[in-house]
Parts: structure tokens; C-alpha cells; sequence
């Protein structure tokens, strides 16, 4: 039976005129069964989100071809109940990805889901849907909104991997949503601001 990891991230906010003197992680477990591995901590500072690529020794820098800036990549279409979506990155690593989604029906609340690949990576949207709304779930800034609002979500920011790459995105059953999905694809690299 193979072995399945969950990756969980969080953005830690502290006062400034305070430094960190130590952090403390408890693993809470209740009501389950099986094995449980807790393998892996990255605690890293400063404003430049790093977080996209396992390795920190480098930064990132905006895809070039040719020396110039390749401009952010935009993906639309209509999903029905649901359906993967293959984005194509042409950059040399991983980034941050931002979606938006236009509910057409009305769906419950928690219908909404976005995922990785095989599942992975999910997030689920807490608000109900009605048609006219606007879900955005932005890893640029960070920021989950509903109507351009702050709103509840259950789950991860999402990304999208160099190369083919995969995203589930399910609705409440035989309910459609127009989708955009936009992202500036990234090389490693060093870039001052």
C-alpha cells in the first residue's frame, strides 16, 4: 500500500518590532487509525514568497526568452461537474497560480474544489455559489475572495509545475463555472526589485 504525504503551508504573520526567538510545532492527531509521518519544516523570512520550489538556495526570476520577460500566461474554458485541466508551463520551475471561477448555477456551499494532479494540493471554497459570483483563489498575493472579499477556504493555495500540468476542479454534480487561470511563469535564477 503505498505511502500518502499531504504538504501543509501556512504564512505566520509576527509584530515587527518583535524578532522570533523560537517556534514550537505539535502534531495533533484525533479519532484515527494508521501510521502518521511527520517529515519535513521550512521556515524561511523576508517578502519574496520562495515557497513554490523545494530548493531555497536559489531565487526565482521571471521566465525570459530571448532576454525578454515572457508576459503571465491566462487559461480559460467551462467545467461541467467537473474535469482536469492541463495548463502548460514553460518556465523551468514551479509557480504560483491564480484562479478565478465564475459560478453560472447556484452550488452549496463547499461544492467548489480545486486539486493537483491525482488529488493532491486540494482546496475547497466555503461559501455557497450563485451565478454573478466571482471566486478567486490568488497564490500571488496569498488571498482567497469571493466578490473581490475576503472569504474562507479549507485547504491550499495551488501552483502549477513545469512542464504539463494537472489540476482537478470539481463542482457541485451537473453545475458548470467558467474558469480563468493565470500565472507567470518563473526560472531560477536572481532578480533585485
Amino acid at each position: 500500500m503505498p505511502v500518502t504525504f499531504t504538504r501543509f503551508a501556512e504564512t505566520i504573520h509576527c509584530k515587527e518590532d518583535k524578532r522570533v526567538v523560537s517556534v514550537t510545532v505539535k502534531l495533533l492527531l484525533g479519532d484515527c487509525t494508521g501510521t502518521v509521518y511527520f517529515t519535513d519544516i521550512q521556515a524561511q523570512e523576508g517578502d519574496r514568497l520562495t515557497g513554490y520550489t523545494i530548493n531555497t538556495e536559489t531565487m526565482l526570476q521571471k521566465f525570459r526568452e530571448g532576454g525578454v520577460i515572457v508576459p503571465a500566461r491566462f487559461y480559460n474554458g467551462v467545467v461541467r461537474s467537473g474535469e482536469t485541466v492541463i495548463l502548460f508551463n514553460l518556465g523551468s520551475t514551479s509557480t504560483g497560480l491564480d484562479c478565478h471561477i465564475y459560478p453560472i448555477q447556484n452550488m452549496a456551499a463547499g461544492s467548489i474544489q480545486l486539486s493537483q494532479g491525482a488529488g493532491a494540493h486540494r482546496v475547497k471554497f466555503k461559501e455557497v455559489a450563485s451565478p454573478g459570483d466571482t471566486f478567486s483563489l490568488l497564490a500571488s498575493t496569498r488571498q482567497c475572495l469571493k466578490n473581490g472579499n475576503p472569504t474562507d477556504k479549507e485547504g491550499f493555495f495551488q501552483y502549477t509545475a513545469s512542464g504539463d500540468s494537472k489540476h482537478v476542479v470539481k463542482l457541485e454534480d451537473r453545475k458548470s463555472a467558467r474558469l480563468l487561470f493565470e500565472f507567470q511563469e518563473m526560472q531560477e535564477g536572481s532578480e533585485r526589485p
